[in-house]
């Protein structure tokens, strides 16, 4: 059996952190405290000041992020999903959909539902997509260590022929390639790489075009992987330097030569 020295101070088995975090209550709540993501990685190369404030005061919900929450639970989790509270509504600006959240905490427009059972029903139809999907395990929780340091994942499927395959939503799948690196999908890639054990061909990337409905099987190049090794030593760097030694971060400033 393996510990795990954590982010706290404090050390767990890493068997025992595992079996916890497939409640995600634990996954991104005190688990996000004690080990780094991908997420975290993507804000510490963006900025050691916003990473700070996002841990601080939380991350604003886009409804690109609402949107792939719900596909992910209808198709990995629907025992959940149909614990979800939807209201018959067009727009989260009615009465009746902020006295629903006030209510229950999370709620969602029937209009979201209908768009989700629209991406779902295109995917479950394609039968390319499917063998990704079936005979695999879903929301795989792994922790472990990357250059010493405690870090989080949870692979969408995980299957003994198809590896590690992780579903995302775009509003254009022509320039997925580009918005896997804007938005640091690498980054991921590299970490689930190295938390699960895998090589970067046994790493996809199952893309829906919330348009089209088109779908993509995007497989990561060793260019990409590295590329996401790159940003992940830079995030490690300026955690221990900005984050875990206490750096004022009122001092933090961005020198550069025009």
């Amino acid at each position: 059996m393996k510990t795990i020295d954590l982010l706290d101070g404090t050390t767990e088995w890493q068997n025992v952190l595992e079996q916890k975090a497939v409640n995600d209550n634990y996954y991104y709540g005190e688990l996000n405290t004690k080990a780094l993501s991908s997420s975290a990685i993507k804000l510490l190369v963006d900025s050691p000041k916003k990473y700070h404030f996002v841990n601080k005061y939380g991350n604003p919900e886009t409804q690109g992020l609402r949107d792939g929450r719900l596909l992910h639970t209808f198709i990995l989790e629907p025992e959940k999903f149909d614990k979800f509270h939807f209201v018959d509504v067009a727009s989260k600006n009615t009465k009746a959909y902020k006295l629903a959240v006030e209510e229950y905490g999370t709620a969602y427009t029937s209009k979201e539902k209908k768009d989700c059972e629209r991406l779902a029903d295109a995917l479950l139809r394609n039968e390319v997509a499917l063998q990704y999907l079936n005979g695999g395990a879903y929301e795989v929780p792994k922790v472990d260590t990357i250059n010493g340091i405690p870090f989080r994942g949870k692979a969408d499927i995980l299957t003994p022929k198809k590896g590690i395959c992780d579903i995302k939503t775009t509003t254009d799948i022509k320039a997925f390639r580009y918005s896997a690196n804007k938005y640091g999908y690498d980054v991921q890639c590299y970490i689930y790489c190295q938390l699960f054990n895998c090589s970067h061909e046994e790493f996809t990337f199952l893309v829906l075009d919330k348009s089209s409905l088109d779908i993509g099987i995007f497989k990561c190049s060793e260019e990409f992987y590295l590329r996401g090794k790159e940003k992940t030593e830079l995030g490690i760097q300026r955690y221990l330097e900005f984050i875990s030694n206490d750096f004022d971060l009122d001092n933090y400033y961005i020198q550069e030569t025009l």
